[in-house]
């Protein structure tokens, strides 16, 4: 298969989520992604311990040798290079690998890239056309450059908890770690952008992005509703869509679904299927303010009938005519047949476990999805990278008894 990405060396000082679920996009698109992790330390007792990405140690659940699940999920197809970048000899490595390479990306706390010289004023003179990328919780040039940050404070801080729940409850954050998500995506296309223009110019440049503007940057019209009109949205029943119903959470006889007329024409259809031409022309159902003013009593109509049947009946109704779907709980979301007819379920071999199951990459080109490979054990490629930079059988394993590597 021929990716995209083909030919193009990424190195990355990376850990736990938001950027390595965005180079995680550039290795399956055919990047050769190296991922830079600490070296393990040598103790008193001269054995070597710990060391890595932080996210091979996140349990609960690890392979055989205690290699964690949850650090596949980030980290497919990429090769690992373990360097001490606090280290005069691994600063040496990081200068003759940049040479080599089209990005040199990171995900650290704010301050660190300058000090780890991993910024386009350190290494443009040894690659003019480096493209670095920089994903940090709060920015690179502010007052909170040093201050770190994870997902959930970023949903509390950009109005997510306050907005998610039930009117009236306790703030919730998502289920999920989604601002990591967005903000390794959004990473990812800033990155892609400026070496598009470095492929054609041949200067590369910085390029940044943090996870608390990525999350406000998701309030989207919410945001500008309230900076041009005051209005603030707020918590709805159900999971309601703030302006546009019937848009939200119903129960059939067997579960919850959810039902989305966003547009005029699938209440119509909606009511037609369903056959209820008497809400169809209730004067207080007429047009999507009226319902929007009525929500509640359409609401207590809609669960009246709703409740009647099964979600099978309901779905094999509506599908394919009104937005609808099962709310699952998470197993049977990705139990759902669905997922293994669109190939978006895949098995990989991992040295520890030969029938790993992993989810395939979102992204189809030419109509196939890219092939996987299991996350990289650690160091599994630094003495074949160094190999390619010159360094001998001697060196590399002076710089390993050294703990550079």
């Amino acid at each position: 298969m021929h990716l995209p990405l083909k030919g193009f060396r990424v190195i990355s000082a990376e850990q736990y989520g938001a950027g390595p679920y965005g180079t995680m996009f550039l290795a399956q698109m055919g990047a050769e992604v190296i991922k830079i992790e600490p070296p393990a330390k040598v103790g008193p007792d001269g054995k070597r311990r710990g060391g890595g990405d932080t996210a091979r140690m996140v349990g609960p659940h690890f392979l055989r040798k205690g290699e964690s699940v949850y650090f596949n999920a980030f980290n497919l197809n990429k090769r690992s290079l373990t360097l001490d970048l606090n280290s005069e000899e691994g600063q040496a490595i990081l200068r003759k690998l940049v040479p080599t390479c089209d990005v040199v990306a990171n995900n650290m706390r704010g301050d660190l890239p300058d000090r780890l010289g991993l910024t386009y004023d350190a290494l443009k003179d040894l690659n003019p056309a480096i493209v670095c990328a920089h994903l940090s919780a709060y920015g690179r040039d502010n007052e909170r450059a040093k201050w770190p940050g994870y997902d959930y404070l970023m949903q509390a801080e950009a109005g997510y908890c306050q907005i998610t729940g039930e009117p009236g409850g306790d703030p919730q954050r998502m289920g999920l770690s989604m601002v990591d998500f967005m903000t390794g995506t959004i990473f990812c296309i800033g990155l892609l952008g400026a070496l598009v223009d470095a492929q054609r110019s041949g200067k590369g440049r910085d390029v940044d992005t943090d996870l608390l503007s990525a999350a406000v940057h998701q309030t989207s019209y919410p945001a500008l509703w309230y900076m041009n009109n005051g209005d603030e949205t707020q918590r709805t029943p159900r999971s309601a869509h703030p302006t546009a119903t019937p848009s939200q959470m119903f129960k059939a006889a067997d579960g919850w679904m959810f039902v989305m007329c966003q547009l005029p024409k699938f209440w119509d259809i909606l009511t037609d299927r369903m056959g209820r031409d008497d809400l169809k022309s209730d004067p207080r159902f007429a047009t999507n303010a009226d319902r929007l003013a009525n929500r509640e009593a359409l609401t207590k109509l809609l669960d009246d009938e709703f409740v009647t049947q099964p979600m099978a009946h309901w779905q094999e109704l509506l599908a394919g005519h009104v937005p609808v779907a099962p709310v699952y709980e998470l197993a049977d979301a990705l139990d759902n047949p669905w997922l293994e007819n669109i190939g978006l379920r895949d098995t990989v071999e991992h040295p520890d476990n030969p029938e790993l199951k992993i989810l395939a990459s979102p992204l189809k080109f030419d109509g196939q999805r890219p092939p996987n490979r299991a996350a990289p054990l650690l160091s599994a490629d630094s003495d074949a990278i160094l190999s390619e930079l010159g360094y001998d059988e001697a060196e590399i394993s002076d710089l390993r008894a050294g703990g550079v590597i």
